[in-house]
């Protein structure tokens, strides 16, 4: 009776390359996964995870390093051309109330003013655009 063969009981086991599969998900909005779904059907994989795989690992990936300086810079420059917009806005209501409010020779003698500060303005950006060349150039 040794001789005969106990029947396995249960599944039998996975291999290694089996046992150690990790699972990733993640989510696609609505559009994405329309466009998503075209790219599968375009590319001929048989699945989801065979079209996955095929686009991360058969690809270059392209890495981006940051450089928070870098950022920080950028947003100040994103600031002050809003504050430039904003600058404008204030101008054109200036010299229009300006001219409706006074008479000529005040008119002119205020818009004189408003030109020299314009001005000083005009070599601030040019100052900002210099420095922003220097920084690129580094």
């Amino acid at each position: 009776m040794e001789k005969m063969k106990k029947k396995k009981i249960g599944r039998s086991k996975k291999s290694d390359s089996e046992s150690k599969k990790v699972y990733i998900p993640f989510r696609l909005t609505e559009e994405e996964a329309i466009e998503f779904d075209r790219l599968m059907g375009n590319s001929g994989a048989k699945n989801r995870t065979e079209f996955i795989k095929a686009s991360i690992f058969k690809s270059p990936i392209r890495t981006i390093q940051v450089d928070k300086g870098t950022l920080e810079y950028y947003k100040l420059l994103n600031n002050l051309q809003a504050q430039y917009r904003k600058i404008g806005v204030n101008y054109n209501q200036v010299t229009k109330a300006i001219h409706t409010a006074f008479e000529e020779k005040k008119a002119l003698a205020f818009l004189y003013k408003l030109q020299n500060i314009t001005q000083e303005l005009v070599n601030v950006n040019i100052e900002i655009k210099d420095l922003t060349k220097e920084f690129e150039g580094l």
